[in-house]
C-alpha cells in the first residue's frame, strides 16, 4: 500500500507515522514516489513545487511523515575572515549553511578554488545539508522573479 501526501508543513506537530530522508536537491519537489526509511512507498502529490525543510512533515491520511536531511557530499569552508568569505559565497547565489566558525556548501571545485585563493580552507565532508532560506527567510535561494512561478509570501 502506498501512502499519499497532499500537504506539507515546515514543522512537526506530533509523533511522525514515518520518515523520509532526502538530500537537498531531493527536498525540492511537487510530485514523486519516495521510499520511506522503513521501506514503505510514499506518493508526494503537492499542489505546487515545494522546498521541504529538515524537520518539516508531509501530511497523509495516516499521519505525518517526517522530513530528514540526508548526508551528502559537501565542502566545509573555514577562514580567518569568514564574514568576507560568506559574502563571496552569497554573491554567487550558492546555497550555504551558516554555522559558527564554518560554512557548508555543495561540492563545487570552481567555487572551492576561488575561496582558497581568497584565504579560506575547503575540506570535503559528508553531512546533512540545511542551507539558509531565500531572501524572505524561507524557500530556496533562487532568483526572486515572480514571473510564471509567482508565489505568495504570506504565512
Amino acid at each position: 500500500m502506498t501512502l499519499t501526501a497532499t500537504a506539507y508543513h515546515n514543522h512537526a506537530h506530533a509523533t511522525a507515522a514515518g520518515t523520509v530522508r532526502l538530500d537537498y536537491e531531493g527536498r525540492f519537489l511537487r510530485r514523486k514516489v519516495l521510499t520511506m526509511t522503513d521501506g514503505r512507498s510514499l506518493l508526494v502529490d503537492l499542489p505546487k513545487t515545494t522546498s521541504l525543510d529538515h524537520g518539516g512533515v508531509l501530511i497523509t491520511a495516516e499521519g505525518e511523515i517526517a522530513i530528514e536531511a540526508a548526508p551528502e557530499p559537501l565542502l566545509e569552508i573555514t577562514a580567518p575572515d569568514l564574514t568576507r568569505i560568506a559574502w563571496h559565497v552569497g554573491n554567487r547565489h550558492t546555497p550555504c549553511q551558516i554555522e559558527p566558525g564554518r560554512l557548508l556548501i555543495q561540492r563545487d571545485h570552481v567555487i572551492a578554488d576561488m575561496l582558497t585563493r581568497l584565504g579560506a580552507s575547503a575540506r570535503e565532508i559528508e553531512e546533512p545539508f540545511t542551507p539558509e532560506g531565500g531572501a524572505y527567510g524561507h524557500g530556496r535561494t533562487h532568483s526572486h522573479d515572480h514571473g510564471h512561478t509567482a508565489h505568495d509570501h504570506a504565512h
